[in-house]
Formats: structure tokens, C-alpha cells, sequence
């Protein structure tokens, strides 16, 4: 197929006249026949590249994925761009007998492109059985560092698939990821039988990302509530680290008129199930979430992502980040960030094996380095994964639209160089910036560096500038950081060449988080007639409620808002907008062309701007009633019930009534459902962690009680021993 019927074949299915990025190769790669690897970042538009080859070639391409909801929103999507339903199916085990014998009969009558599968399900003998009679185009495995016991998603189901696969029927393979290391990408490629695949990897830079770090304070989340204000009715997700700020927060944005829910995994699945779905269909605007929220939200308008708490690695803030601005549009994605943050985390790490410690502590420096760097956030975020960006100013980071002022740092790269040189290359950044400002720790007594004459050759400066140098050095080529090794500083051939004949260093210095960050309308896209592009997503969103489906499955926000730009009144027309396939201009087109008339007839614009933030209502009322009640040593099952709560929400209660410094006697209930040991183990456990953290506590008690068990003697631990 030469380069222009594949354009057009573009155009046709899914409206848009050119591809990004590698797509096209891999599309070109996988009609070919070839195994292909691709490597592609969150909104690199990996989809396309197995769904337009699925369309095009014969047989029915069998798409493997490990989410349901991904399943049901991508069969959604590919549907909209054909007049025929049974274009797209999956199969799991979310489907009755009736449905899957539907999804059967048009697979065998050739009608169905794509059929998408979960892992488990491809497992299954019957299912293996009814695959066999299939002409299958090309198995295409989604997600697919979960193959990998190296990734961070690993699931051994995955390491089934190239078994199964041999045994329905040889075809080709595309494997397609976010996010893997050289070590991931080798095992998946392995697993998969496909060592010879060609691989294709795309730059992980997101231009349309908007980045910044602003200091964490009191007024968190009134500065929250402004900027959602002043974002109104934009998709945005936001991030915490604990489950009850999740809670916290979302009532604080509800209080404050914002269409916001709450989502964590200590809630029951079909309420999860609902947020996302709420969320995807537009009828929440935001989510406040733990990191368990993302995977397999395929949302391409979230607008905004915050991050309240700073993220535990990089790679989880990229991952996290990339959820915003998936379709090319406006994505902003804040963090708040405090030093404070960041030894709360390295004191949840005390009691884990040394090396996981060390692992844990080198990822947190990594997103303490982002936070507090003034140099490009995306140069620094882009270096992290092994991709250099050569520009000097993005114009899309707080950091580059508000730079710093230069400072000559040229003989004290070079110090810092000596050091590392005379230290034999073998020690992590804490340990070089002991011996530059002469502080003698154990472990530089213990290696008689105190000995060396570079020694307190840097004590002119503070460790903080020094931690400046070391980040823009490694951002500059001079140095590198041994990974496998826990971050040991190595020099380059740069480095040595720098000491031996030194250069100009400008750097500037770290940002302290003292000074207040001026708010920026970088990153953003408009649309010219804010009113007409209002209206076409309350239609959109009325739609989508009508069928049943998320509302960019019928126009995405880059289509909406070039339709309030040139105005198109007729299908044809309709049809020359980004994103608008004749598919989906003969499906929808005929009501949003009568809006449009309709508007440019009365051609009004207004923009109500209000901004106030309200505190949550004061509850101790009800505090006092419980806490009278389980004086009275009312059973709490009971007392839940009467207060209109479930029994979670009423652990809640007492978990900020013991946490506020409030003594609850509730043994007479403990006892009643638990044993002598049970109590004492748990409450030894609370006793001799340096955490109270649930999740911990699962995971250290193996499993052997329930999280409801923990919490209640969590509750009795904090009162007796605390309160």
C-alpha cells in the first residue's frame, strides 16, 4: 500500500490528515508481516498503530489487554468509526453467555477487526479452541512491560501469552509500551518470542505539558479551589498520597461547588467502577485519587493533573503527568512540593531490606532533584529517561518562562570533578558532598578521605550549592550516575577533559521555595468562541448520556474547539475538522452543524469569572456523638448503621477522633470479634513499626488479617499508647 492510500485510509477512519510521530513506520512495519516493538510515551497515540492496520488488513487482529475498562472504552472508539457495531468486541469476564456467543458469531462471519482479550480469558481452553477457527491478522500485546517481572506492573499471566499464541496460530506481534528500561524492553521481547523484532522508540517529551513545582503551604488547598475555578468545567485528576486526604480534599472541592468524587482501593469495586465511568463520561469533573486511579482510563481531554504530595519516583510523576493533554491540547500538570514531604516518605522505608532502602531513597533524591531544580523542567525529566534535550528554553515550564539569573561556577565544576576523581568514582552525591565541605561522617573517616587533600576544599559554600552543581553537571554530560550500582558518580570523558582544560559553567541556583510562583496560561489552547465551544460540549455530553458512551468518542476537545473557530454549517464542511472522519460527520454531524447555525445567527459571548473558596462544615458534633456512644459501649456495627454510614466510613470517624488526641475505649467491641492473639499481634506489630501506615501493615502482616481488623486495633493502639 504506497504512502498516499494509507494517508487517505487515515483520513477516512479517524479524520486526521497526518500521523505522529513513528506511527506510520510501525503501521508500514506491522502490514509488512514484522514483529515490532514499540516504545511510546502516554498520548503518543499508541492505539492507532494496531487499530488502522486492523481495519486495513484481512482477518481479525486479537488485542490483548489487561484492564476491562480500557477494553470497553477502546471498543467504544473504534466503533465510531464505523456505520457496523460489530467492528470491535472483547471478550472477559465481565460478559454473559448471550453476549459472548454475539461477540462468536461475528467474529466467525468476518465482520469483527478487532477483538480485544484479556489475559485470563485468552487462557481458557475453550477460548483457545473457538481462536483456532479465526483468520487472526496479528496479535497485538497492549501494556506489555506486564510481562516483565523487571517492570512495574508485572503480571505472570502475561508470561503465558507466546504458548498460547503458537498454539492458535502463528501471526506476527506488536508488542506496545509506556514505559520500559533496556532490561524490560530485552525480557518482553524474549517472553515474547519475537527477538528479532524491529523496534521503534519515540521521544518521551510531551510539548503541550505544562510543568510546575510550587511550595507546599497551609494554603494548599485554597490555592487548589482557585485554580480548578479558574479552570471551570476542564477534566483534572489529582494525586495524594494517603487515602484520607483523598477523602479530605474531595469534600473541600464539593463544599466549594466543584464536581468533584473521591477514588482510592479501600473502596468497594462497583463505586470505583462508577468514579471512573462518572469521570470518563463527564459527569465528574475531577478526581482526587491515589496512584491506584490511571491505568486504563483512556481520557484524552484531562486538562490538568496535581500532585498534592510529591510522587515516590520519576517514573511514577511521568506516568502520572502523561495523563493530561493525551489528545495534543492544553495539559497542566502542578506539583506541590516540601522538603518535609520527602523525609516522610524516607521514614516509611525504615525496616524494609537495605538495598530496597536504597533503591527507595535514590528514587526519592531523583524527584527531590526535579522539585527543587531551576533549570528546565523537561530537559531534567527528559535526562532521567537517558533522552537529551538540546533546546535552552521550552517556554513551557515555570522554570523557563521565570529563569533564574546565571552564575559562573567554572572552578567549582572542576573541584567537584577532583573529587569525585580522587575518591576513586565509587560513592553516592551525600557522601561527595561531605568530603567538598569538609564534613567528617563515619564512612568518610572509615575510607580516610578526611586524609585527602581535596578535603573541605569546597567549605567556602553550603551543600546546597553544591547539590547545584552536582544536577547541572549531570544534565551538562560531565558526570553520570551508575544505576545499577545505587547512583555511584562517575566521571565522563567530558568530565575528564573539563579538568583538564576548563570552560565557562553557568548555573543557576536551586529554587528555595520561599518566593511565591506567579500563576501562567502556559501550556493552554483556546478556542476563539468560548461560548459556541460550551455548548458543543453540553451537546456532546447529552449525546454521549443518549448512547452511552464517553463524550470524546464522539468529538474530542481539538475537534470541538476548531469548530468554534471556523464555524462549519454543513457535513462537507464538518468533514475538513481535525478529528471529524466521515464516520463520525454522518453519525453526529447534522446537530452540531444546526448548533453552529444557530449560534452564529444570535452571536452572543459572555465569560462569568468567580472565584471564592469555602471551608468544610464542622463536624464535631457528630464526634461528640459517637464518642458518647461508645461510652455507653454501643455495639459499632450498630452505630454506623445509625449514623447513615458504612462501616469504613465510621472507622474514619475514629480514626481522626483518636488521631486529634481523643481516648476511645473500644475494647469491649474488639473483643467481641477477635481473639486474644489476633490483638496482640497486630498491636505488637503497631508497637514496633516506625510506621502506622495501613498498607504497610498489610503487607508486613502477610495477609494474615483483614485491613478492618488492623484499623480497629490501630484505633486501640493510638488511644491506649497515645492519646
Amino acid at each position: 500500500m504506497n504512502k498516499v492510500d494509507l494517508s487517505s485510509q487515515l483520513k477516512h477512519y479517524f479524520g486526521f490528515d497526518t500521523f505522529k510521530g513513528d506511527q506510520e513506520a510501525i503501521i508500514r512495519n506491522l502490514l509488512k508481516g514484522r514483529d515490532t516493538f514499540v516504545l511510546m510515551p502516554t498520548g503518543g497515540g499508541k492505539s492507532l498503530c494496531y487499530q488502522l492496520p486492523a481495519l486495513l488488513m484481512e482477518g481479525t487482529a486479537i488485542v490483548i489487554s489487561p484492564l476491562i475498562a480500557l477494553m470497553k472504552n477502546q471498543v467504544d472508539a473504534i466503533r465510531q468509526v464505523s456505520a457496523d457495531d460489530g467492528i470491535a468486541h472483547f471478550m472477559n469476564s465481565s460478559l454473559n453467555r448471550a453476549a459472548l456467543d454475539q461477540v462468536k458469531t461475528d467474529v466467525l462471519s468476518g465482520r469483527t477487526k478487532l477483538l480485544y482479550v484479556a489475559p485470563e480469558s485468552l487462557t481458557k481452553d475453550e477460548n483457545i479452541d473457538f481462536l483456532k477457527q479465526v483468520h487472526i491478522s496479528f496479535y497485538a500485546v497492549d501494556e506489555a512491560h506486564c510481562i516483565s517481572e523487571w517492570g512495574h506492573d508485572f503480571r505472570p499471566e502475561y508470561r503465558r501469552i507466546r504458548p498460547i499464541v503458537n498454539e492458535i496460530g502463528k501471526s506476527p506481534v506488536i508488542a506496545l509500551t509506556a514505559t520500559a528500561t533496556d532490561k524490560v524492553r530485552d525480557d518482553i521481547k524474549k517472553n515474547l518470542g519475537m527477538p528479532d523484532a524491529d523496534e521503534f522508540c519515540s521521544s518521551f517529551n510531551r510539548p503541550n505539558l505544562y510543568y510546575e513545582v510550587r511550595p507546599k503551604t497551609k494554603e494548599i488547598d485554597k490555592e487548589i479551589v482557585k485554580f480548578i475555578k479558574q479552570n471551570p468545567g476542564k477534566s483534572g485528576i489529582i494525586y495524594c498520597l494517603s487515602r484520607r486526604k483523598v477523602e479530605e480534599l474531595a469534600e473541600v472541592l464539593r463544599a466549594n461547588d466543584i464536581n468533584a468524587r473521591a477514588y482510592h482501593a479501600g473502596m468497594d469495586t462497583p463505586t470505583r467502577t462508577q468514579t471512573q465511568d462518572d469521570f470518563v463520561m463527564d459527569r465528574i469533573d475531577v478526581i482526587v485519587a491515589t496512584i491506584a486511579f490511571g491505568m486504563g482510563i483512556d481520557k484524552p481531554d484531562v486538562r490538568f493533573v496535581i500532585h498534592y504530595d510529591i510522587p515516590k519516583s520519576l517514573e511514577g510523576y511521568y506516568q502520572e503527568t502523561g495523563r493530561a493533554g493525551r489528545d495534543g491540547g492544553e495539559g497542566k500538570c502542578i506539583t506541590f512540593y516540601t522538603y518535609r514531604d520527602l523525609q516522610k516518605l524516607e521514614k516509611f522505608m525504615e525496616g524494609k531490606p537495605v538495598a530496597e532502602q536504597d533503591i527507595g531513597r535514590q528514587l526519592l533524591q531523583e524527584t527531590a532533584s526535579y522539585a527543587e531544580t531551576s533549570v528546565c523542567r523537561r530537559r531534567v525529566l527528559l535526562h532521567y529517561f537517558g533522552e537529551e534535550y538540546t533546546k535552552e528554553n521550552c517556554q513551557n515550564c515555570d522554570n523557563c518562562l521565570h529563569p533564574k539569573a546565571l552564575t559562573e561556577a567554572k572552578d567549582d565544576l572542576k573541584m567537584a570533578l577532583e573529587v569525585i576523581r580522587d575518591i576513586k568514582e565509587n560513592f553516592k552525591v551525600p557522601h561527595v558532598l561531605d568530603v567538598l565541605i569538609g564534613n567528617p561522617t563515619e564512612e568518610v573517616i572509615a575510607h580516610k578521605h578526611d586524609d585527602l587533600e581535596c578535603f573541605g576544599c569546597g567549605d567556602q559554600k553550603d551543600s546546597r550549592y553544591w547539590n547545584t552543581v552536582l544536577r547541572q553537571a549531570l544534565l551538562g554530560g560531565y558526570i553520570y550516575k551508575e544505576v545499577e550500582n545505587y547512583g555511584l558518580l562517575k566521571l565522563t570523558d567530558e568530565g575528564r577533559a573539563f579538568i583538564r582544560k576548563p570552560h565557562s559553567f553557568m548555573i543557576s541556583l536551586d529554587n528555595d521555595f520561599n518566593s511565591d510562583y506567579v500563576d501562567t496560561d502556559a501550556g493552554g489552547t483556546g478556542a476563539l468562541d468560548e461560548e459556541l465551544l460550551a455548548m458543543l460540549k453540553s451537546l456532546r455530553k447529552r449525546v454521549s448520556e443518549a448512547k452511552n458512551i464517553p463524550p470524546y468518542v464522539i468529538f474530542q476537545d481539538q475537534s470541538l474547539e476548531a469548530m468554534a473557530t471556523v464555524y462549519p454549517l454543513t457535513i462537507e464542511e464538518l468533514k475538513t475538522i481535525p478529528g471529524v472522519g466521515e464516520g463520525k460527520a454522518k453519525r453526529y454531524g447534522r446537530e452540531f452543524c444546526e448548533l453552529i447555525c444557530r449560534h452564529c445567527e444570535e452571536n452572543e459571548i459572555d465569560r462569568p469569572v468567580d472565584i471564592r473558596v469555602r471551608t468544610v462544615a464542622n463536624k464535631s458534633k457528630n464526634k461528640v456523638s459517637i464518642i458518647q456512644s461508645i461510652d455507653r459501649k454501643v455495639d459499632l456495627e450498630m452505630l454506623a448503621k445509625g449514623k447513615g454510614m458504612d462501616f469504613e466510613e465510621l472507622l474514619d470517624e475514629l480514626d481522626a477522633i483518636v488521631d486529634s488526641g481523643t481516648k476511645l475505649d473500644i475494647n469491649y467491641y474488639i473483643n467481641s470479634i477477635m481473639d486474644a492473639d489476633q490483638i496482640e499481634d497486630i498491636f505488637e506489630y503497631f508497637r514496633e513499626s516506625e510506621t502506622d501506615d495501613i498498607d504497610d501493615a498489610l503487607d508486613e502482616l502477610e495477609d494474615e488479617y483483614t485491613e478492618e481488623q488492623i484499623r480497629l486495633v490501630r484505633i486501640k493502639f493510638i488511644s491506649e499508647l497515645g492519646n
